[in-house]
Order: C-alpha cells, then sequence, then structure tokens
C-alpha cells in the first residue's frame, strides 16, 4: 500500500491533514481514525477519545469495529506507526457516530446526500443531469458526454448478455472485462489505470479517444458473438472475452501500422498528481 499527499476526504476537513493509504488491490483509501477524530471533536488527546469511543461501540455491538484495520502510518515525529483506519465507508459511519457538535455539518452533508439518492429513485432523470453537469465542469466537451452516456448503455447491454450466460458475481463480471483489456492492449485495468496514474478515478474518463475506441470495440465485439454463440458459464464466455479482445487488436495493429504511433498512451484527464511518500507501508 501507498501512502499519498493528495487529499480526498481531507478536503471535507477544511485543510486538517487526514492521513491515508491507498490500497491498489481493493482500488480502495484507508484513513486514520484519529486524525479524522481530532478534526471532528476538540479532544486534547484524540487518541484518548477514540479509545473510549471505541469501547463503546464494541459494546454496543457496532459491526463499525469489525471494520478497523490496522496499518502503518508515518507519525508527527517520521517514523511508522500501526494506527487504526477505516475505508470511505467506514470513516462516514463513524462520523454519524461522534457526538460532538463540529460533526453535524457533516452530518447535515451526508442526510443531504441521501435524500438526492432518494430523488433520483423517483426521477432517475437527476441523476442522468448530475452527471453532465459533472462532466461539463470537468470541461468534457457535449460530443463527449453523449459518446460517454452511449457506452454506459453498451456495457449494460454486455452485461445482460453474460447475465443471459450465467454469469451474476461482480468478481467474474470484472475478470471478463480485464480479459477484453488484456486481449487489445496487454493489461489488466487495474493495470491500464496504475499506467495512467489513475486510482478511484474511471479509466474511461481518462482514456483518449482512439483507446476508447478500442475498449468500445472489444465490448461489442464480445457481445456479438456471445449474441450468436450464446456462452454458458464462465469458461465459455471468458473464452468469447478474449475473441472479442482480440478484434480490437487486430483493430489496434491497423491503428498503429498506418499512424506509426502507439494507441496506448499514459495521459489522463487529471488536473493533480499523487505524490507518494512511502514505497511500500506493510501491513501488521
Amino acid at each position: 500500500m501507498k501512502e499519498q499527499k493528495l487529499d480526498t476526504i481531507s478536503n471535507l476537513f477544511e485543510g486538517i491533514q487526514i492521513r491515508s493509504i491507498w490500497n491498489p488491490d481493493e482500488e480502495e483509501y484507508y484513513f486514520s481514525i484519529v486524525d479524522v477524530i481530532g478534526a471532528l471533536t476538540n479532544a486534547t488527546i484524540p487518541k484518548r477519545y477514540w479509545s473510549d469511543l471505541k469501547k463503546k461501540l464494541t459494546d454496543e455491538g457496532s459491526q463499525l469495529y469489525d471494520k478497523i484495520v490496522r496499518l502503518k502510518m508515518r507519525a508527527v515525529d517520521g517514523k511508522l506507526r500501526e494506527t487504526d483506519t477505516l475505508d470511505t465507508e467506514g470513516i462516514f459511519r463513524l462520523i454519524e457516530s461522534v457526538p460532538s457538535p463540529k460533526a453535524e455539518p457533516f452530518k447535515m452533508w451526508l442526510a443531504k446526500l441521501g435524500k438526492e439518492r432518494i430523488d433520483e429513485v423517483f426521477e432517475p432523470e437527476i441523476a442522468i443531469n448530475r452527471a453532465v453537469t459533472y462532466y461539463r465542469n470537468k470541461g468534457y466537451t457535449d460530443e463527449w458526454i453523449k459518446k460517454r452516456l452511449m457506452g454506459i448503455v453498451d456495457r449494460f447491454k454486455l452485461t445482460d448478455i453474460w447475465k443471459e450466460g450465467g454469469i451474476d458475481k461482480p468478481s467474474h463480471y470484472a475478470m471478463l472485462t480485464n480479459e477484453i483489456y488484456k486481449s487489445w492492449s496487454g493489461m489488466k485495468a487495474s493495470e491500464y489505470k496504475a499506467y495512467k496514474g489513475l486510482r478511484k478515478e474511471s479509466l474511461r474518463d481518462n482514456m483518449t479517444d482512439i483507446e476508447i475506441a478500442l475498449t468500445d470495440l472489444g465490448e461489442i465485439a464480445t457481445r456479438d458473438i456471445a449474441s450468436s454463440e450464446h456462452p454458458k458459464g464462465f469458461r465459455e464466455n471468458m473464452s468469447v472475452a478474449a475473441r472479442g479482445g482480440d478484434v480490437a487488436k487486430d483493430a489496434r495493429n491497423s491503428y498503429e501500422k498506418a499512424t506509426k504511433k502507439s494507441a496506448i498512451s499514459n495521459k489522463n484527464a487529471l488536473n493533480y498528481k499523487y505524490i507518494d511518500d512511502l514505497k511500500k507501508i506493510e501491513n501488521r
């Protein structure tokens, strides 16, 4: 795992440092609980406050206690020390458990998010409008946004075919997708994201036009082959996914031969860069 300086949840705490570690295998951040407690309360000794709260959560049978992960983080003196951490969901649940006036704005913010999601259940267009606004604010063109939304619909068509073939585990969807990526790009999705310097960000949102075209081609080819041959089970669908990816690989080879440049780019659309303090942080 890697400790990093780019703030994520820290942005909610008005610049107060919240130490975090990125787990590339889970594609998830883990945050220092003591740092969050210090930001949310007026406790002079956040460690003691957290110790008392942790005991209270344990006595109440809170499932939050079971989510705690002990990781080594760099302390003020520069040394690595084991620290209680929680992932993003766990940190938000922790905020709900802290009886402090300073926590109220965060609780109100979480309640607002919950209301927005419920509103979207009754009026799905709200979610679409939110996505379009988000992409516009990021500087994407309306034409790009239109293609992105169509790509999402096409992705659903592919997963529907996989469901018909007996695929029902999220891990299998991820493995099938990786097979398509590996066949045409030589990298699975997580490796591709690392190559572009991404973490939780969407890979497709950071692709060039040709990368998106090849990705779409691989998935469309996989869908059409599956629609014709009706593969059953994970193994047969993996074989079809590899063949679908090969269609995109052929197109990639033709593109690179004609343009004399690689179809794979390490460029991304981020306006920030991750800076790692540590090369390796080991679990307990």
